[in-house]
């Protein structure tokens, strides 16, 4: 009885891996859909979020069995909760991926993205299906310093984020006010997705320790050393 209880409990662990990775793949496919114009690619994102969907609802039922019938303590009961929380952030993110997919849809032959900012909004694809990627990692391991450390890795997003609003904000933009919605919109997507990989490995931090990342990085800081002759 333990043995299949335990089972389940891994198979929740194993549903979140594969939206992490199905996510990760889904922001990289819709980021080239919206480079290049792709409208089949674009299609397919839009049609595979249903599967990742269909993982967080399967999770659901499995964790809320679980509840009802082991009446989990402890760490199997942090398990459990964090695991739905999880699953929540995993689906949001898919999507994320899928608005930037519909937008690729709906410039449709035309591209969203003009050229001088293709490889700002390729880097933040790049950058986001990463942070997955390490979010996905995360759960397998539970590894709480390669956690702690997506919260450092995403102020690279939020650099790039700026760096777009700067674009937006120069008296030389000269590509349009749809345009201009379109970036800020894509600035968004990815700006989101990010920070959703980044609760994830947040969750596991809680998960393995009982204690939340905010907390551990602010108990890690030092004071700052007097400067002799200061």
């Amino acid at each position: 009885m333990r043995d299949a209880y335990h089972e389940e409990l891994d198979s929740i662990g194993d549903g979140l891996v594969e939206m992490a990775r199905l996510v990760g793949s889904a922001i990289g496919r819709a980021t080239t859909a919206i480079l290049d114009s792709d409208l089949k690619l674009a299609e397919a994102v839009i049609e595979a979020d249903q599967r990742v969907d269909e993982l967080q609802h399967e999770l659901e039922a499995r964790a809320i069995t679980l509840l009802a019938r082991q009446q989990p303590v402890a760490t199997d009961l942090r398990i459990v909760v964090t695991s739905l929380r999880m699953s929540a952030d995993l689906e949001r993110s898919g999507d994320l991926a899928q608005h930037v997919a519909k937008l690729a849809r709906l410039r449709y032959p035309d591209r969203a993205v003009p050229h001088d900012l293709h490889a700002t909004i390729l880097e933040m694809g790049q950058l986001a299906q990463r942070l997955m990627a390490k979010a996905a990692e995360v759960i397998i391991t539970k590894d709480v310093d390669l956690a702690l450390q997506l919260e450092q890795d995403d102020d690279a997003m939020d650099l790039l984020h700026r760096t777009l609003f700067q674009h937006l904000m120069d008296d030389r933009w000269k590509h349009g006010i749809e345009t201009a919605v379109d970036v800020t919109l894509l600035g968004r997507y990815y700006e989101r997705y990010a920070d959703h990989a980044v609760a994830v490995a947040k969750r596991v931090v809680y998960l393995v320790t009982g204690e939340h990342a905010d907390d551990l990085q602010s108990d890690n800081i030092q004071p700052p050393t007097q400067v002799e002759g200061a």
